[in-house]
């Protein structure tokens, strides 16, 4: 019954309940604003606007003439108004009204945006133009086209949407099976110079103690031996200030002549004979001149040193010096082996000035003296301690120094 009567109270031009309705003389009820579009649209075609403005119905095609005071002076339908407000009053909670036209209800579907709108957003407002139906018919011409929808999904582009999912999904689970093979060889191959750094570091530590120690060996017994002397010279000390208190001359002739033979005895004992020392060799200087120039795959190669305490002359005597040390002394402290494999390589490059040498051996000279020392260094390092705790050191600015020599003759040769 309400949707009856809605139909009753929509204007025949905007689809909407009437709003201002006005009766024209052929009894024709129509909004005002919608009288006014059709005013509007009639005088476009006009070069004139006459004083009576003619007017063709919408219902009955009858021509109606306008005064020019427009559809102001055309009557106000009151009865027809009153009925669309009290219908409004009773049917405003049932019926949804649009956002932008107070009032007007969602009676009509657009096609093109697939929305409710009023009379009003088709004539004047922005789905002006669009095609319209009532949602009722709507919704049975869509449910009967859905059908179809299914046969759009399963065709060949589907078909290709999911093969490519498959692909994307194996390449991704092979390149997340690389990336763990690459975490696993990481985490192994770090645990196992971990271990090693952590064995060389103990090892190192381990005779950083030993050091320790037998520099307690040096010493202790030497201290221990001065403050005893020194003991028991504050106790004659002592002795000698009671001594010179006393009052009894014989008393004090017999505490004198004892106290004497005590500081005579206490100066014939004999002072130790303190000789400095130098640790060697010198971790720090292992670790700055070896552990920082070795390839880290190499270092569990390098072998751990056995400290000693040598005395300073001696150290000196044997060629101990600093990085200013002329070649003749770093010759004078390597073994003959090692003096007669660098005359060789030093003839070598001599006899290369004479002759031909192709520039993949020269490249190659450096890494062949490299290979050709690291065997002779580990060699005396192992097996020969008492050389090879003396010329640690002095080997590697050796290989320094001869390192500057070789590549200033291969840059002279290029």
């Amino acid at each position: 019954a309400l949707q009856q009567l809605e139909e009753e109270l929509t204007c025949s031009i905007c689809y909407s309940l009437f709003e201002d309705p006005r009766v024209l003389p052929c009894s024709h009820t129509f909004c005002r604003n919608c009288l006014e579009g059709v005013i509007q649209l009639s005088n476009n075609f006009s070069i004139w606007r006459p004083l009576r403005v003619p007017l063709k119905c919408p219902n009955c095609r009858s021509v109606i003439e306008i005064p020019a005071a427009g559809t102001e002076s055309l009557p106000v339908n009151f009865a027809l108004k009153a009925i669309i407000e009290k219908y409004q009053r009773e049917s405003q909670a049932d019926v949804a009204t649009c956002s932008k036209h107070r009032r007007q209800p969602l009676n009509v579907y657009c096609l093109l945006d697939r929305k409710l709108v009023c009379g009003h957003c088709l004539t004047i407002g922005e789905h002006n133009g669009h095609p319209i139906d009532d949602i009722h018919s709507a919704y049975l011409k869509e449910k009967e086209a859905s059908g179809k929808l299914i046969e759009q999904l399963t065709d060949k582009h589907w078909a290709d949407v999911c093969l490519l999912l498959e692909r994307l999904s194996e390449d991704k689970s092979r390149c997340e099976g690389v990336v763990q093979d690459d975490r696993k060889a990481v985490l192994q191959c770090f645990k196992k110079l971990s271990d090693t750094l952590e064995h060389k570091k103990q090892a190192l530590l381990a005779a950083l103690d030993e050091a320790d120690t037998r520099i307690g060996e040096e010493y202790d017994p030497l201290i221990e031996n001065l403050k005893k002397i020194r003991e028991e010279q504050l106790e004659l000390m002592s002795l000698s200030t009671d001594v010179q208190k006393e009052e009894s001359p014989l008393i004090f002739l017999e505490k004198v002549g004892d106290l004497q033979q005590r500081i005579k005895a206490l100066k014939e004992k004999p002072l130790p004979d303190v000789k400095p020392v130098e640790v060697h060799p010198r971790i720090a200087h292992l670790l700055k001149d070896v552990w920082s120039k070795t390839e880290i795959g190499h270092v569990n190669k390098i072998l751990t040193p056995k400290i000693k305490l040598i005395p300073k002359g001696e150290l000196r005597s044997k060629g101990g010096g600093g990085k200013g040390r002329e070649p003749k002394e770093l010759l004078q402290a390597v073994d003959p082996l090692v003096v007669l494999l660098l005359f060789t390589v030093v003839v070598v490059t001599v006899l290369s000035f004479h002759r031909p040498v192709s520039s993949a051996v020269i490249r190659a000279t450096p890494a062949c003296i490299s290979e050709l020392l690291l065997p002779v260094y580990q060699y005396f390092y192992t097996h020969l301690h008492n050389i090879g705790d003396v010329l640690c050191h002095k080997f590697n600015l050796l290989m320094e120094f001869w390192g500057r020599i070789v590549s200033l003759t291969l840059s002279m040769i290029r």
